[in-house]
């Protein structure tokens, strides 16, 4: 059985995964350790915390979700171990508020919500792209850049968050880690749970949970770089991160669009409330409502509205949208 990566065509072998994976160093986790000394935001912690998420993923997020059998003493020993090597600033940080501001959980971990032809801008990119420090896009004090070397490699990853429920959404192969070192590491270290795909058929994964009504986010975390690593497509029966989002821990941001009602087209049916994954649009009076400020401007509404009566406004107060073609040009001198 051999792995492609799409571009390239560069392929490894299963047998070749396996013996860098039990290998005392893999090649991917020797250039994620040179990124991460070279990278003058990221600690020796931050590698260390990159290196347990990465690879040993479906304990990190069992153990966050309070799923895993040692969640408890585990989840403990993390924070102890946080407190102990606090997060640093990012150089904007520039205030003296900004630099005595804590940095919280959902500073260095959070997605911004896209929707899905954006989404899908992002995973087509042909090119590296360098764009640093996206206060605008992505509100929060670390992990805002968007580095993709090789944006061709792609894997897709059995969801942690689906493999941690007792009864998951299903398909589980939905994850998608994008560009490099993250891909590779990914692969060599879960053979038996990730695999090189094109960006075609990532593209087909993303339409596919599109239509189930999901939600797609493109995911930064501190300890992955400081940077965009993935797209992961969410359900709220199963997605960690949404729930956390609605017991009171900001690690969402909007797309910077709401959904808006025709109530003209509007007949009522209900279908973009069973779909809302954030509870964001509630039946009054026989019509479509939408909270404001509950809505994340995911996009599901809309394409399920079958009378075309919801569509997507840009909203400034949600915040600019992650729309990677526009930020490549405003890039362009």
């Amino acid at each position: 059985m051999r792995y492609a990566r799409n571009a390239s065509k560069a392929e490894i072998s299963m047998d070749e995964i396996q013996k860098n994976s039990s290998s005392f160093i893999c090649p991917s986790t020797r250039k994620f350790f040179l990124e991460s000394r070279a990278n003058k935001k990221h600690s020796l912690w931050d590698f260390i915390h990159g290196y347990i998420y990465g690879r040993w993923t479906y304990l990190y997020i069992g153990v966050a979700k309070g799923r895993h059998p040692s969640a408890r003493i585990l989840g403990s020993l993390f924070s102890f171990v946080s407190h102990c090597f606090p997060k640093a600033k990012t150089a904007s940080c520039t205030s003296a508020s900004e630099k005595n501001a804590q940095i919280t959980f959902a500073d260095g971990y959070h997605g911004k919500l896209m929707p899905q032809e954006k989404a899908s801008k992002l995973i087509t990119i042909h090119k590296p792209i360098n764009i640093p420090d996206l206060e605008q896009v992505i509100p929060y004090k670390r992990a805002r850049d968007i580095i993709l070397e090789n944006p061709d490699h792609i894997a897709v990853l059995k969801c942690p968050c689906r493999a941690a429920q007792e009864k998951p959404c299903e398909p589980e192969d939905v994850c998608l880690i994008i560009g490099e070192p993250f891909a590779s590491f990914i692969v060599e270290h879960h053979p038996d749970k990730a695999r090189w795909i094109s960006q075609q058929a990532a593209v087909a994964i993303m339409e596919a949970e599109d239509a189930r009504g999901h939600v797609h986010h493109a995911f930064f975390k501190d300890a992955m770089l400081d940077r965009f690593y993935a797209i992961c497509n969410c359900c709220s029966c199963c997605c960690g991160a949404i729930n956390a989002h609605r017991n009171g821990t900001p690690m969402l941001a909007s797309s910077g669009y709401v959904s808006e009602v025709d109530y003209e087209l509007c007949i009522g049916c209900g279908i973009c409330s069973e779909f809302c994954q954030f509870d964001a649009i509630k039946l009054q009076e026989d019509l479509a409502t939408v909270d404001f400020e509950k809505c994340m401007g995911c996009g599901v509404c809309s394409s399920k509205c079958e009378q075309g009566a919801i569509q997507l406004r840009l909203e400034p107060a949600k915040g600019e949208p992650l729309d990677i073609c526009s930020l490549q040009s405003a890039e362009i001198p």
